[in-house]
């Protein structure tokens, strides 16, 4: 994690209504003798191609060691992904099966999985369940859809700015869903990743069902090359991916470095660059996306002279974060990148990690800021040519790539407050707004949340591409989990790397590769991923 300066954020507008999908449990007769087993099966999101379920059986014979649910769906509903178990589907026909680690039920004892699908017309729910052939009396649910309105509060915070230490590790439309799906228990890994795209203001998957990117940033494919210490600072194998899916991690943000990437000269010797570069951050995609964890690609370091208010570095090489992106690199970086990319869409491209050319201007003009920060050109206070959001997006696109991309904001893309004004064309209109929430941000509550993120979490899909806090406790990550699941945003924790960092410059999600949690922070995170669903 990188510590970051903050400003006054003015936050503008009225938090939208967002509609959620509540599940009503509805009691049917017995379908049948048979005492073994009961079901209770509870729509708990549907939107108009959609739902999301949880199923819990309830074991009333003896004790069972595996375990085989079927039944068949009255009408032409399809499981497009589950969890916590494995499926086969047929027609209407569908089993579910238990994974290794769940197939013992004892006496009354009970076990629940969960699956995102699609339907037409009606969403009729199963009249039938069997269990390793029993049939089950059955406690069915269906949706009962309301509105529940966000807060929608008449004023906004404002805060003196303030000032964190800057560092960074060294060497260590069309109508939108209703709801997202509910977030009730660990989602499962059937198949590659989902390829997605924009749909209202949810991110979707080729069936039309709503889906979130929760998971974590593993850092260093930004640093690691640039300093001359090889590629990944750690393991991208496997086992590595094997440790985060134990997370339920479904989502992995990569930062890069565009310098590494082109294989400038100022990349030293003993890094990696150019072709190598290349090829391993196309495996390590690869691998992530084949084990059903869809990946973001951020650029993450660029370059250009920068020495003003928040300079990372004085250096003009990618060794550090600058205020915007360069139209030297940059440009040609995303053409190469989408080139590379394009026909992947599990993959996203977070155009720029985090963008201040207000600090860089000295917060004076919010017009010029924004406009900066969309159009480039020559910026205030930046020495170099800056390359707009707008420049980006047109270089992706010009390679027939159709991969959703992220568009951040200002002060670090921690204020959101006028992105939608400035948000760049997009003929394909595959853009969600990448939003950074930290403790030392000025955007850092539930009212500021409400009245900025959330009025432009109505309109579009936001992504929280990096959520953390300057302590080993996990107090503030919980307040932004808990409320972007409120607000269907997805989000990625900083950071998944061992570097024993803990406190004011920095937080580490693990203390090895294995995955073993830090004691509080990671444990946290941990314990709340693992009852999500994407």
């Amino acid at each position: 994690m990188k510590q970051r300066r903050t400003r006054t954020l003015l936050a503008t507008g009225a938090a939208g209504a967002l509609l959620t999908a509540a599940a009503a449990a509805v009691t049917v007769p017995a379908m049948a003798a048979g005492a073994g087993c009961t079901v209770a099966y509870s729509v708990s999101s549907q939107w108009n191609v959609g739902f999301s379920t949880n199923v819990t059986i309830t074991n009333l014979g003896s004790a069972i060691s595996s375990w085989t649910l079927a039944w068949s769906f009255g009408g032409d509903q399809q499981i497009t992904q589950l969890w916590n178990g494995s499926y086969t589907q047929s027609g209407a026909n569908a089993s579910v099966s238990n994974l290794s680690y769940n197939g013992s039920i004892g006496t009354n004892g009970t076990t629940s999985f969960g699956f995102n699908g699609t339907y037409s017309g009606t969403n009729a729910v199963p009249t039938t369940f069997t269990l390793n052939g029993t049939v089950c009396n059955g406690s069915l649910g269906s949706p009962s859809p309301s509105a529940t309105p966000s807060p929608t509060p008449s004023s906004s915070p404002s805060s003196s700015p303030s000032s964190s230490p800057s560092s960074s590790p060294s060497s260590s439309p069309s109508s939108s869903p209703s709801s997202s799906p509910s977030s009730t228990g660990g989602g499962g890994y059937n198949g590659p990743a989902p390829a997605l795209h924009v749909s209202g203001n949810h991110l979707v998957t080729s069936t039309g069902a709503v889906y979130r990117l929760l998971g974590v940033n593993r850092s260093s494919g930004e640093f690691a090359c640039i300093q001359g210490n090889g590629m990944w600072d750690g393991p991208a194998d496997q086992a590595s991916i094997d440790a985060m899916k134990s997370w339920n991690v479904h989502a992995v943000r990569i930062p890069l470095n565009e310098e590494c990437w082109l294989g400038t000269a100022d990349v030293p010797s003993g890094g990696t660059s150019g072709a190598t570069y290349q090829q391993a951050v196309k495996d390590y995609v690869n691998l992530l996306v084949s084990n059903g964890i869809n990946v973001v690609l951020d650029l993450h370091w660029t370059y250009g002279l920068y020495t003003g208010s928040g300079a990372g570095c004085s250096d003009v090489k990618a060794t550090c974060q600058k205020p915007m992106p360069d139209m030297q690199y940059t440009p040609t970086f995303w053409t190469q990148v989408a080139s590379a990319f394009k026909g992947d869409n599990a993959v996203v491209f977070d155009l720029f990690n985090e963008p201040y050319p207000d600090a860089a201007d000295g917060w004076n003009n919010p017009t010029e800021e924004w406009t900066c920060l969309r159009d480039g050109g020559t910026c205030t206070g930046i020495t170099y040519q800056v390359a707009g959001m707008q420049t980006l997006v047109n270089a992706v696109r010009a390679t027939g790539a159709s991969n959703v991309l992220m568009v951040g904001g200002l002060a670090w893309t921690n204020d959101l407050s006028q992105w939608a004004a400035y948000e760049p064309k997009d003929p394909d209109g595959d853009i969600v707004a990448s939003w950074h929430s930290y403790n030392f941000n000025s955007c850092s509550n539930t009212f500021c949340w409400n009245t900025n993120i959330g009025a432009l979490a109505a309109k579009v899909p936001v992504q929280a591409g990096e959520i953390g806090q300057n302590s080993c406790a996990h107090d503030y990550i919980d307040q932004v989990t808990a409320w972007a699941d409120a607000n269907g945003i997805g989000y990625t924790a900083w950071t998944w790397n061992p570097w024993g960092v803990c406190g004011s410059s920095g937080n580490d999600l693990i203390t090895d590769w294995s995955g073993t949690p830090t004691s509080t922070y990671g444990s946290g995170y941990k314990a709340h991923l693992l009852t999500q669903n994407p």
